[in-house]
């Protein structure tokens, strides 16, 4: 795992902001000093969650999008750690791993033109590398019998975490999607809009629900796809929040029976969530609320297996904004997931 940076107690000190009769949440989660296996070192660690980062908008670039998902992991350590440690966050049952640097990678796209199709297919190649890393590490961490809580990145990151969750239980896993957006876009190389149609193509994935497509943002085309397929299901936000013909307590019901009888993973594109920053943000949108009413919902079944926060793309002016976003995301998934 040569790109895996760990996360230091150096690290640690230079984040946390302690105050006098108080503990912090980075005062009492854990660290992985040094492995030699991720796999072994887990094993033996007695902690529910590992919580690590990926530092790249590489798959953003080659869909199109805006840049800057690469920055969520610092902007939510920055919050995260600084929540107090209590017994409704508590952080002893966490390991905060550290993250993927994809730096080199970052700079060699930085130099490429989104207009240039070569351009595009140079960054589809990255984004497929790129996979293979994020594959790797959700394999060992699912394997270790840990749930992994991964923050920042593109959506291209969906394919890593359901194909490393389905290698370690050596079957296809269900999928439920947080999303405006169904990202099950044509096999055309790499990037942020088809991650779940190459996992599902793969065998990967069996069963994927989308929940609050957006209908401004969603193609013919993929309606006609998704509508041909009797493993994928879906709703829109329209037909929740705007003409009410749904609602959103018996849509999260409807979709915890289609994914919750396997092992499945909770995907949040902050796309989906108003006035975030982020790669396609939208001012119409489900709010906070909503958006941790899913996580809590979705996190009590007994079948879930990480949680993926991704596409936010926090700027100097919005970064704690986002951080604290992420942050009660996280813990309320730990909450309801330990209940």
């Amino acid at each position: 795992m040569d790109r895996l940076i760990l996360f230091s107690n150096n690290d640690l000190k230079s984040l946390l902001k302690n105050r006098p009769s108080e503990s912090k949440f980075g005062d009492d989660v854990q660290l992985l000093p040094n492995f030699n296996t991720i796999y072994d070192a887990l094993l033996n660690l007695d902690v529910d969650y590992v919580i690590f980062g990926i530092k790249e908008d590489v798959g953003v670039f080659a869909n199109y999008g805006n840049t800057g998902a690469a920055k969520a992991w610092d902007a939510t350590l920055k919050v995260m750690l600084n929540i107090q440690s209590n017994t409704f966050t508590n952080p002893n049952r966490v390991l905060i791993l550290g993250h993927l640097d994809f730096s080199d990678m970052m700079e060699k796209v930085k130099t490429l033109d989104q207009n240039n199709k070569k351009d595009i297919t140079k960054a589809r190649k990255k984004v497929a590398k790129i996979d293979r890393y994020v594959t790797d590490l959700v394999y060992q961490i699912v394997k270790a019998g840990k749930i992994p809580i991964i923050i920042g990145g593109g959506h291209n990151n969906a394919y890593g975490n359901i194909k490393g969750t389905s290698l370690a239980h050596k079957k296809p896993i269900n999928v439920v999607n947080f999303d405006a957006h169904s990202d099950f876009r044509r096999e055309e190389g790499r990037h942020s809009g088809n991650g779940f149609s190459y996992a599902y193509t793969e065998g990967f994935m069996k069963n994927y629900f989308i929940f609050g497509l957006h209908e401004n943002y969603t193609s013919d085309n993929i309606f006609q796809v998704l509508n041909k397929f009797k493993s994928i299901q879906y709703n829109t936000f329209e037909g929740i929040s705007i003409r009410n013909e749904l609602s959103f307590k018996s849509e999260l019901e409807r979709a915890s029976e289609f994914v919750s009888q396997k092992p499945f993973g909770v995907e949040i594109d902050c796309d989906a969530i108003k006035n975030i920053p982020s790669s396609a943000m939208t001012p119409s949108g489900f709010g906070v609320k909503k958006a941790r009413a899913f996580v809590n919902h979705f996190a009590k079944l007994k079948n879930a297996q990480y949680l993926h926060i991704c596409e936010a793309a926090p700027t100097l002016e919005t970064e704690t904004k986002v951080g604290k976003l992420i942050t009660y995301l996280i813990t309320d998934f730990m909450r309801a997931h330990g209940n």
